[in-house]
């Protein structure tokens, strides 16, 4: 069956158009959780100490293994929808959630983590707008132009499996971080 709908023995006015996340999500395992109407990114957990205590070896760990995901993350291309509608510049922007007082720019994996959100939501029928942004563009670029706190939630509708960058030194530039003291120097 063509993407078109041909081969379909359905006369064309009773076939409903069908997304391309509609495969997607067929294909992707269910959430662990239900979900609720809108998800929301998980919550961000504390940055990382700059310098754990030394004789505390599992926040070390911890931390490690944050670092190793950050960077993974920087590297890796990532799929971003665009929000519904345009926006003040007549664009649309990037997909957003505000949560607690900061916004988190939502990313994706890949398209099986995309359509696992749409499912989420009960939107998987319709188009999903998306970019392609390298992550370490999104944390250095995007987050600052935001203008207000903002971080970058990855795989939001996966629970434990999704991961939170939130806007803290180390992980988004001095500038935009939301844990620099007052009047610091950037």
């Amino acid at each position: 069956m063509s993407e078109h709908g041909g081969g379909s023995s359905e006369p064309p006015e009773s076939r409903v158009p069908r997304s391309r996340l509609e495969d997607y999500a067929e294909m992707t395992v269910p959430p662990r959780e239900p979900a609720d109407e809108r998800v929301a990114p998980p919550e961000p957990e504390p940055a990382p100490a700059p310098e754990p205590p030394p004789d505390d070896p599992e926040a070390e760990a911890r931390r490690q293994r944050f670092i190793e995901v950050l960077e993974e993350f920087r590297r890796t291309p990532v799929l971003v929808p665009l929000g519904e509608g345009p926006g003040p510049d007549g664009e649309r922007g990037l997909l957003t959630a505000d949560w607690n007082g900061v916004r988190f720019i939502l990313a994706f994996s890949d398209g099986q983590a995309l359509a696992r959100y749409a499912q989420a939501r009960g939107e998987y029928h319709r188009e999903w707008v998306y970019q392609t942004i390298l992550g370490a563009r999104l944390l250095d670029v995007a987050v600052p132009a935001a203008g207000v706190p903002c971080g970058v939630a990855l795989d939001c509708a996966d629970g434990p499996d999704g991961v939170v960058f939130p806007p803290v030194r180390g992980v988004v530039p001095d500038e935009a971080a939301v844990d620099r003291e007052e009047g610091e120097d950037i």
